[in-house]
């Protein structure tokens, strides 16, 4: 299973605490899985030191004694605020991995292109089948549409539903 990034835990800490907040169970296990290692020790400190209070007096609510629902709540708020500051940053590298990425692909094919005695347009438009196939832009902006049998099922379907809903109009 792929590594959750920063663009997918903001997400997922909020879908966890809607369940939190709504009183839902979650597992202890997911509970930890989107928590970093500071967050996941800031939790477990803050668990001991009510454990501490309960030790020295009986619970009570005005004494500021939490449950552990609610000291997994603080941990996800402040988790998700963390994530949300730091999503936008996460983005902007995703972004320049995949300029690299097409960049990489496209000289790595424009240059055996060329070694292969190819005419400089030529090159590119193998160049540019590259990106294609590999599912990036192209650098000569053309925009390349594949449809596979199941997108032409749809949309064959969606033209007679069209058709129909025109007839019934008329």
């Amino acid at each position: 299973m792929p590594k959750l990034d920063l663009t997918h835990i903001a997400e997922r800490l909020q879908e966890r605490l809607a369940d939190l907040k709504a009183g839902k169970e979650v597992a202890a296990r997911e509970i930890r899985a989107l928590l970093n290692d500071g967050q996941l020790a800031a939790m477990d400190a803050a668990w001991a030191e009510q454990q501490e209070l309960r030790k020295e007096r009986r619970a009570r609510i005005a004494l500021g004694w939490k449950t552990k629902r609610e000291i997994h709540i603080e941990a996800y708020e402040n988790a998700l605020s963390t994530a949300n500051d730091l999503q936008v940053g996460a983005w902007e590298k995703k972004l320049h991995d995949a300029e690299i990425r097409q960049t990489k692909i496209y000289l790595r094919s424009y240059c055996k292109a060329i070694d292969e005695n190819k005419t400089p347009s030529v090159a590119k438009n193998i160049a540019n089948n590259d990106l294609t196939r590999a599912g990036l832009k192209r650098i000569d902006s053309v925009v390349v549409r594949h449809f596979n049998k199941r997108d032409r099922e749809v949309n064959a379907m969606e033209d007679a539903l069209r058709k129909m809903l025109k007839e019934d109009e008329e």
